[in-house]
């Protein structure tokens, strides 16, 4: 019997692209690698995340999705609102859905942070992300299976 692919959709923030866009490479690579079926989609900003991720469970039947997006401390209070509405609502997508959200929105002071978090001295967060999303998605169905 052919084992069934995972579906897993990708929702890029185009928002600080030249940092989101290594973030979906790697989880694109990662992806590739295991031969998941990817839905990727781009949006504006950070904020829009939630609402994309929504629609891909809803009519793409995704198994899990991987959020990615960069941002970047200003000199206002703005930063922090977007921070905490996009982790509050990729949270809430999880539990509501019962399935995983790999959160690769980078959250740092400046660019020189963000991009030691795509391939630098902290990792790559786009392809830690996909492995989350990867490895939840097997945990719950070894759970249900118990």
């Amino acid at each position: 019997m052919k084992k069934k692919k995972i579906k897993i959709g990708i929702v890029t923030s185009r928002f600080n692209i030249e940092i989101t866009e290594k973030l979906e490479e790697g989880a694109l690579a990662y992806l590739d690698e295991i031969d998941a079926d990817i839905y990727a989609v781009r949006v504006p900003g950070a904020v829009e995340i939630p609402l994309a991720a929504q629609a891909l469970f809803e009519h793409r039947k995704v198994d899990g999705v991987v959020v990615l997006g960069a941002v970047i401390r200003g000199e206002t209070t703005h930063y922090e609102e977007v921070c905490r509405s996009v982790e509050r609502n990729c949270s809430r997508l999880m539990l509501d859905y019962k399935k995983p959200v790999g959160f690769g929105v980078l959250t740092t002071e400046n660019e020189e942070q963000a991009y030691e978090r795509v391939g630098g001295k902290h990792g790559h967060k786009g392809a830690e992300a996909a492995q989350v999303v990867v490895e939840m998605i097997g945990l719950l169905s070894e759970i249900k299976k118990k």
